[in-house]
């Protein structure tokens, strides 16, 4: 990948979709529904499949790849992986709610003991993997801009 190849603006829309669903994320309160939750699922799935869309079109065809190429690479599959995940920990957070309700619908007392993480610590879950995105996005970009030698002059 060299810099005219750097993916720049397909990056800048995936942090800036990342950044959106992690806002949609912290505001939404406990009385998000079913539906909300499952169009989040959707969008943190779209992230991935951009992230995979990106390393794809970025993938040098031939057999020899830099170490610099590589690192791009690797970093494309860590937005793709945060993205899935972030998904992963919807879903779960979905399949909670509705295991929640159903309790509650069959509860006689009224009284239901919930047993593992809410929905909301799931969705906070989440929204931590979302944020690893934007961080990620920008290593991607930093790297095309400063070349490898003067990585290792630069402060951490």
């Amino acid at each position: 990948m060299s810099d005219l190849d750097t993916p720049t603006k397909p990056l800048s829309h995936l942090s800036s979709e990342a950044l959106a669903l992690r806002r949609a994320l912290g505001a939404a309160g406990t009385g998000r529904d079913l539906r909300t939750l499952a169009g989040w699922i959707t969008d943190a799935q779209d992230l991935s499949r951009s992230a995979l869309d990106i390393l794809l079109d970025h993938t040098p065809a031939r057999s020899h790849t830099t170490a610099e190429e590589l690192l791009s690479l690797e970093r494309l599959a860590q937005i793709a992986k945060a993205a899935q995940d972030a998904g992963a920990e919807l879903t779960a957070a979905l399949a909670r709610a509705v295991e929640n309700q159903r309790r509650c619908a069959a509860a006689s007392s009224g009284r239901v003991v919930v047993i593992g993480p809410s929905p909301q610590q799931l969705i906070a879950s989440a929204a931590d993997l979302l944020g690893r995105i934007p961080a990620l996005c920008h290593a991607i970009h930093r790297d095309r801009l400063v070349p490898p030698t003067l990585h290792a002059h630069l402060p951490r």
